[in-house]
C-alpha cells in the first residue's frame, strides 16, 4: 500500500464529492455493510481492564498475533464504545491481519469505562495520559514496542495529545516500565483540531445545527448512564440542562478540570497548539471538506505543519468527517483491495515507520 503521492490523490466515487454527503453516507449507509467489504476477518481478542491517569480503570480489548511487529493503540470519536464503532472494528482487522498488536479502548465516560468509573471527559489533558499508560500496561502483557497512538474525529484529538504526552513520561509511566522511545508516534484521521471556532461553525450551518443536536443527544444518553450506574455522581438537573455539546461541558465537566469557561476548556485542549511542539513521528489525514469542523483552520494546519518535520499532513480536498470511501480506480491506483482509503494510508505509514526504524537498527549495527 503506497503512501499518498501527487499523482494519485484521493477521489471518491462520483456522487460523494461532497463532505456533508460523504459524512451521512458513512454514517447511514455503509457503516450496516461495512463487512461486506473488507476481506480481513475478525481476529481473536482478550477483554482487558487498564489504570489510566489519576488512576482511573480504562476497558479495552487486546488482539495479539503471532510474531507482532509492533503495537497499534487507538480509540475512537465524541460518542459511541468499541462494542459497536465499526469503523475502529476495520483498523482491528487490518491492523492483525498485517502482524500488529493491536489495543483498543473504551476512552473517559464512554462505553465500559463510564461502567467502571464515573470520571468524566478531559479531551485530552488525561486522556493523553492514558493512552502512555496503557502503552505501559499493554507491553508486560507482552505487546511489543514501538507503540503506535491512533484515533478519528475527537480520538484523533486525544491520540495528538498522547503523543505530547509520550515525549516526557511521567512518573507513573516510568514506574511502569515504558521508555519514550519505544512509542513511536501517531497517526490521526480528521483530527478535532480547534473546538472554539469549530463548534461555532457547527452551531451556526445550516444543516450541522441537525449534527450537534445528534451527537447532543448522544452525549446526553451518555451521561444518563453514567447517572444510572454511578447514583450520586452527577447532578441530574445538570444532565437535563446540558442539551448541546456545548452544554455539556458547561454543565458538567469544566468545574471538574479547574476551568471558568467552556471556551477557556477549548482553547487549552484543541491540539492546534500543540502541533509545533511535537518531536515524534505522526500522520494527519485531514479532509478539506470536513462538515464537523471550521474550514478556516486548513491555511493554519498546513503552515503549522510545514514548519515541523515530525509531522506528516496528508491534507485532501475530499473525504467528509472520517468518511473516506475510495472509488474503484483510486483503489486501482493505490494498489488497495478494499475502499477504506484512510486506514490503509495509516497502515502504509506504519509500515514505513517501522520499515525505517528496523533499518536504523540494523545500520547501528553493523556501524558497532
Amino acid at each position: 500500500m503506497p503512501l499518498l503521492t501527487p499523482d494519485y490523490p484521493y477521489n471518491p466515487p462520483g456522487f460523494l464529492k461532497n463532505g456533508l454527503l460523504m459524512t451521512l453516507y458513512t454514517a447511514l449507509w455503509i457503516s450496516r455493510e461495512w463487512e461486506q467489504h473488507i476481506a480481513e476477518p475478525e481476529p481473536p481478542y482478550q477483554e482487558h481492564i487498564f489504570t489510566g491517569a489519576q488512576g482511573v480503570p480504562i476497558f479495552g480489548v487486546v488482539a495479539v498475533p503471532p510474531n507482532p511487529r509492533g503495537t497499534i493503540i487507538g480509540t475512537y470519536g465524541i460518542t459511541g464504545s468499541v462494542e459497536n464503532q465499526w469503523f475502529l472494528k476495520i483498523l482491528r482487522r487490518k491492523a492483525f491481519a498485517m502482524g500488529y498488536a493491536v489495543v483498543l479502548f473504551d476512552w473517559r465516560a464512554h462505553g465500559k469505562t463510564a461502567l467502571l468509573s464515573p470520571t468524566l471527559t478531559s479531551d485530552g489533558l488525561y486522556e493523553g495520559e492514558d493512552f502512555v499508560l496503557i502503552a505501559a500496561q499493554a507491553k508486560a502483557m507482552g505487546c511489543p514496542s514501538k507503540f503506535w497512538f491512533t484515533g478519528y474525529s475527537l480520538g484523533g484529538q486525544l491520540a495528538l495529545w498522547g503523543v505530547k504526552a509520550a515525549q516526557h513520561l511521567s512518573p507513573e509511566a516510568k514506574a511502569m516500565g515504558i521508555t519514550t522511545k519505544e512509542i513511536g508516534g501517531g497517526a490521526v484521521i480528521c483530527p478535532s483540531l480547534n473546538s472554539n471556532p469549530s463548534l461555532v461553525y457547527l452551531e451556526n450551518s445550516l444543516l450541522g445545527k441537525y449534527l450537534e443536536k445528534a451527537i447532543a443527544k448522544d452525549l446526553h444518553k451518555l451521561a444518563m448512564d453514567i447517572y444510572n450506574a454511578h447514583p450520586g455522581a452527577l447532578d441530574l438537573g445538570a444532565i437535563e440542562r446540558a442539551n448541546s455539546i456545548r452544554g455539556f461541558d458547561h454543565e458538567l465537566v469544566i468545574s471538574r478540570l479547574g476551568f471558568s469557561s467552556v471556551e477557556a476548556y477549548y482553547e487549552a485542549t484543541s491540539p492546534l497548539h500543540i502541533l509545533p511542539d511535537l518531536q515524534k513521528p505522526t500522520l494527519i489525514l485531514y479532509a478539506e471538506d470536513d462538515p464537523m469542523f471550521y474550514p478556516g483552520i486548513v491555511p493554519d494546519l498546513k503552515a503549522i505543519c510545514r514548519g515541523n518535520r515530525a509531522v506528516d499532513l496528508i491534507s485532501t480536498r475530499y473525504g467528509g468527517h472520517a468518511g473516506y470511501i475510495s472509488s474503484k480506480e483510486c483503489q486501482r491506483q493505490m494498489g488497495d483491495n478494499d475502499p477504506w482509503w484512510a486506514w490503509n494510508r495509516v497502515l502504509a505509514w506504519f509500515n514505513q515507520q517501522v520499515g525505517a526504524t528496523t533499518e536504523s537498527r540494523q545500520t547501528a549495527g553493523v556501524r558497532g
